[in-house]
């Protein structure tokens, strides 16, 4: 058997051509996007998009269009998960 498992030659790993270490962040800033990141995560959690997020993707992939403004954009994220029109699937039981 162990001839076997020893019968092909063994490859040398690949060696590591580049490896740039990351700098790690200054502790304030690093908190402050660990704070922002968990704010983002709850607000998605209840169903609340992030409204900078939609204009930083309108501004990239967008550019001809004018986004939302805040209010419309968060009636229009609350329309599309509690409909209002009778009958429709998704509305809110309550």
């Amino acid at each position: 058997m162990s001839k076997l498992i020893y019968a092909e030659p063994r490859r040398q790993p690949t060696p590591i051509v580049r490896c740039v270490p990351l700098a790690p962040p200054a502790p304030r800033a690093s908190l402050r996007l660990w704070w922002s990141r968990l704010a983002q995560s709850f607000r998605l959690m209840v169903g609340v998009r992030d409204y900078q997020t939609y204009l930083q993707h309108m501004r990239r992939q967008h550019p001809s269009v004018t986004p939302m403004s805040e209010r419309a954009f968060h009636r229009y994220c609350l329309e599309a998960r509690f409909p209002s029109e009778p009958g429709k699937v998704g509305k809110c039981p309550c």
